[in-house]
């Protein structure tokens, strides 16, 4: 059995319900009686496919590989590599974020991802070139940006 894969029964004999050690006979008698899952360490993560999450506001750019389920595999954002203020609402900072979570996706074994684009903000269409400058294949390109069907009434217009 490999050192970051743990039994359970063998997590469970070592330690009793009560939180004491449990006994010796205890823990044999669980043992055939319990299912044998295994518990795989975080480091193990293997997806080969994913989706990429690109969160474009005005004022950041964020970034989340999950797997085909929604897990969030890694993730970036402008703040997160060391850019604050206005430089984080930039085209170049949102391929740079792109980039860093697309190379930490590559390491868990990502090949292809789905991207789902959200929101206004500049670093768009920059951060699908830092995905797939970092190395991997995007299948599909989905805008995902929430459009009222004249629902609420929208705040007063933004004066600059």
């Amino acid at each position: 059995m490999p050192d970051d894969v743990l039994a359970i029964d063998e997590v469970m004999a070592s330690v009793s319900p009560s939180g004491a050690p449990a006994a010796e006979g205890a823990d044999a008698a669980a043992g055939d009686d319990a299912k044998k899952k295994k518990i795989k360490a975080k480091g193990t993560i293997h997806a080969p496919s994913g989706i990429a999450h690109v969160d474009a506001t005005f004022n950041n750019t964020k970034v989340y590989i999950s797997d085909l389920r929604g897990n969030v595999l890694t993730w970036c954002s402008a703040g997160r590599l060391g850019f604050k203020g206005s430089k984080k609402s930039t085209a170049y900072v949102a391929q740079q974020v792109a980039t860093d979570a697309g190379k930490r996706a590559i390491s868990l074994g990502v090949k292809e991802v789905q991207v789902r684009i959200n929101g206004p903000g500049t670093g768009r269409e920059s951060a699908v070139r830092g995905i797939a400058a970092a190395g991997l294949e995007i299948t599909a390109l989905e805008d995902i940006t929430p459009v009222p069907h004249n629902g609420c009434r929208p705040p007063k217009r933004r004066r600059i």
